[in-house]
């Protein structure tokens, strides 16, 4: 909200649902976590860090990895590389103060990506990106002479389409049942295991953090975790493991407008 608008600070009503997410939302994602012995990712914008470093230690502490998120959770659609770049600095240098570590995989704010920013997150040292939708299996995306991990994602399973309404911010009204979430994701989780595909949620602690909400995420987990022919772990090891095949990197080439 604060990246869209400084003045959303003058929302305390508004300010509240978000604090939800580190104040009650992430405590209770570490103890669903804890219960099935698995460990997941965090993308952690840089400001939510400097706001709630306590929160943010407690995740590490947790066994789990911190990713980069921005700083204000700023859009990058459109920026320039080197608008984009100071973004990605302030981020890291927040991050690696509260959290002691330096990230090396990467989410776009919105999942959006520029051209240029490949280069920008090469260039930084990440390892990994996660914010593409090409394909159900992680792949290499090659960056000039080098290479990112990327763990691709899509929109159904992400929480936000799901659950997010935020008045005169975002949201159409419609808040989803945790039931229905809850069925869609187990179908598409289904779907994706015989071909060996990458299930990769999307969880907004001050959104997935409510109870219901939550109940229905560990359902999702439980299932997943029962079944001996899949991998539950943080996209780091997803993105160790890929780079460990030797896959040869491969382009996304940028339509040109003179060909439209």
């Amino acid at each position: 909200m604060l990246a869209v608008d400084h003045a959303h600070a003058n929302r305390m009503s508004a300010i509240s649902h978000q604090a939800y997410g580190p104040l009650v939302g992430v405590p209770r994602i570490l103890a669903i976590l804890a219960r099935h012995e698995i460990t997941s990712t965090f993308f952690v914008p840089g400001y939510t860090a400097l706001r709630y470093p306590d929160v943010v230690r407690s995740i590490v502490d947790g066994g789990h990895e911190i990713a980069h998120h921005g700083y204000l959770h700023e859009a990058m659609a459109g920026l320039s590389a080197a608008e984009e770049a100071a973004i990605l600095d302030r981020g890291l240098e927040a991050l690696e103060k509260v959290a002691g570590v330096r990230p090396v995989g990467y989410r776009a704010p919105m999942w959006e990506l520029n051209w240029h920013s490949p280069k920008l997150l090469s260039d930084r040292g990440f390892f990994y990106d996660s914010s593409l939708m090409d394909a159900d299996h992680p792949y290499e995306l090659a960056v000039g002479a080098t290479s990112l991990v990327e763990i691709p994602i899509q929109w159904a399973l992400d929480d936000w389409e799901q659950y997010c309404f935020i008045p005169d911010f975002s949201g159409t009204g419609l808040i989803e049942s945790p039931a229905k979430v809850e069925e869609m994701w187990r179908l598409e989780f289904d779907a994706q295991r015989p071909d060996g595909g990458c299930f990769v949620l999307t969880n907004h602690p001050f959104l997935t953090g409510r109870p219901s909400r939550a109940a229905a995420l560990e359902n999702v987990i439980a299932h997943a975790c029962s079944l001996d022919d899949v991998w539950v772990t943080h996209l780091g090891a997803i993105a160790e493991h890929v780079r460990g095949l030797g896959l040869t990197p491969r382009s996304i080439e940028r339509p040109d407008p003179a060909d439209f």
